[in-house]
């Protein structure tokens, strides 16, 4: 069996406890990692043990010592993932969108209609789960709703409708 990687950890425990405390949940195993490693310093520690303290895959450890062998241990608790998708609708078509699912007189049936709408007026080409999945989320609309009023309705029918009706109370 071959012998355990030496990685000569420059930091004390103090130290990087301290640094485990402020760090993002990200990298906690990581700085965990280190802190085994520095336990373990006189004797060495393999990447299958360290792996079984820390509780991740052997692969990760081995991984995480080689980057903080290049590159310390600012390398070991940074990341460039930026966390979010960017959108595929710029905000004059977001707002064109909102408008057009906002009006009561609009006439879109549904999602296919909304679709075509797009592909027609903002000469978008997406998907029909994208446009859907993005107007669930950015403005609440689902599939199997009622419109709020008729399209064709006749406005000051309603409003004859209101002043003659009477109204009836039950006691």
């Amino acid at each position: 069996m071959a012998a355990p990687k030496l990685v000569l950890v420059n930091e004390a425990i103090s130290e990087l406890k301290a640094l485990l405390k402020s760090t993002k949940p990200i990298f906690v195993p990581r700085l965990r990692m280190l802190i085994e490693i520095k336990k373990h310093e006189a004797t060495g520690i393999s990447k299958r043990d360290l792996a079984d303290l820390v509780g991740v895959n052997h692969n990760s450890i081995q991984s995480w010592r080689s980057i903080y062998s290049n590159g310390g241990i600012k390398a070991l608790i940074s990341h460039k993932k930026t966390g979010y998708k960017k959108s595929i609708f710029t905000k004059e078509e977001h707002l064109a969108i909102k408008e057009k699912l906002h009006n009561p007189e609009n006439g879109i049936r549904g999602y296919k209609e909304l679709l075509q709408w797009v592909e027609k007026e903002l000469g978008k080409d997406c998907k029909y789960n994208t446009l859907l999945k993005y107007c669930t989320k950015n403005f609440g609309s689902s599939i199997k709703v009622a419109r709020k009023s008729h399209v064709k309705k006749d406005e000051e029918a309603v409003n004859s409708f209101k002043k003659t009706s009477k109204i009836i109370v039950k006691t």
